[in-house]
């Protein structure tokens, strides 16, 4: 299927555009779009683990400020900014060496999948968690990401049905954001996000109400209005109401257990271990997602139920139900570990399904030499 999205961002279209255009023009054209795309997904995993080092348990910026030294936050702003150039400039360089492929689209729209939680995870740093004067609660972090993974399943949803890619105006902006918040917090401290900044209200308040008021007021209603647009023009891809709503049932579904163990947990497993619940819940969600991309870039059906969602719903049983007693943390970290590899495992089994049944390289410009 032929790849097309729309952009219609005034801070893209106006501002970014022309800076990825100068940037494009300093790659080399032996560099694979691909290889773009990687670098920089792991510049982000890099600096998540950098910010994971210095402050595992989110209170370094709350309790004892200081501990994260101030070139970590400034490293944070280049590295967030390194990989939303390659981000960016990955399908413009793909165009320019004539080397556009399925397999590139499902790598850059499989890894956002991914990097989207782990951005989100790894500010949550700067603003740390409730110590009972500032910062944010833990539960408050996870409905942060929960809206922004959802606000990323419905671009993505939309594209199931409607065929086009509305790129979500969030994303630039939430980009933009991100660079100023790690530059602010380098240069003046994280004291900033412990002073009220407006009407009593908190630097991280006014971020959380922005985000909802986007989300529920700008992202969802547009992604209705125009799969709504397509069903009026008749050019939805999907005949039945079942089909168009498939997509969802997963992503749901596994919200809703996420959420049961999140509120239901014996052990509060969520302020006990929120580093790595948050991590699962990205990677779960990053599959999750990944499996209704290639259905809508395959026109397949995605299947009804996710395989995570069974085994995730067995331990949520025995977490809540009691029976994993102070096992849970453990679970909950082997649970982790497992989604992880099962996630990267299916990344690269697909890489490599495409690269030969397309006869390209992932990481490479050369042609494959046919057998």
């Amino acid at each position: 299927s032929q790849y097309s999205a729309v952009d219609t961002n005034p801070l893209s279209v106006y501002i970014m555009q022309p800076i990825w255009n100068k940037i494009i023009k300093i790659v080399p054209l032996w560099i694979a779009p691909n290889l773009l795309t990687f670098s920089g997904f792991v510049i982000i995993l890099f600096n998540y683990f950098l910010i994971c080092f210095y402050d595992w348990d989110y209170t370094a910026s709350g309790t004892s400020p200081g501990l994260v030294p101030s070139w970590v936050w400034l490293f944070s702003a280049f590295t967030t900014f390194c990989a939303y150039a390659l981000d960016s400039i990955d399908g413009k360089h793909a165009r320019r060496t004539q080397s556009s492929t399925p397999l590139g689209e499902l790598f850059d729209h499989g890894l956002d999948s991914w990097a989207t939680s782990i951005f989100v995870l790894s500010f949550f740093s700067v603003c740390s968690r409730d110590n009972g004067k500032t910062g944010v609660s833990v539960y408050t972090m996870y409905m942060y990401l929960s809206i922004v993974l959802f606000n990323f399943m419905c671009s993505h949803w939309e594209k199931y049905n409607t065929g086009v890619l509305f790129l979500p105006w969030g994303y630039d902006i939430s980009q933009v954001v991100l660079i100023a918040a790690y530059l602010l917090t380098g240069v003046v401290g994280v004291e900033v996000w412990q002073k009220p900044l407006l009407l009593g209200y908190y630097i991280t308040d006014i971020l959380v109400i922005l985000l909802i008021g986007f989300s529920l007021c700008l992202s969802f209603p547009q992604t209705l209005y125009n799969i709504h647009r397509a069903h009026l023009k008749k050019t939805l891809k999907n005949d039945s109401l079942y089909e168009g709503l498939l997509p969802l049932v997963s992503p749901l579904l596994l919200f809703v257990l996420l959420t049961i163990w999140v509120v239901l947990s014996p052990s509060n497993i969520l302020a006990k271990q929120p580093r790595l619940f948050l991590w699962m819940v990205g990677v779960t969600f990053s599959n999750v997602i990944c499996k209704v991309i290639i259905c809508q870039m395959s026109s397949t059906r995605p299947g009804l139920f996710h395989w995570f969602l069974f085994p995730l719903a067995l331990v949520v049983y025995a977490a809540i139900s009691g029976q994993l007693g102070w096992m849970e943390e453990a679970v909950l970290a082997v649970f982790t570990a497992l989604v992880t590899a099962a996630h990267v495992h299916y990344g690269v089994c697909v890489g490599r399904q495409l690269s030969e049944h397309l006869n390209i390289y992932i990481f490479s410009l050369k042609k494959r030499v046919q057998e």
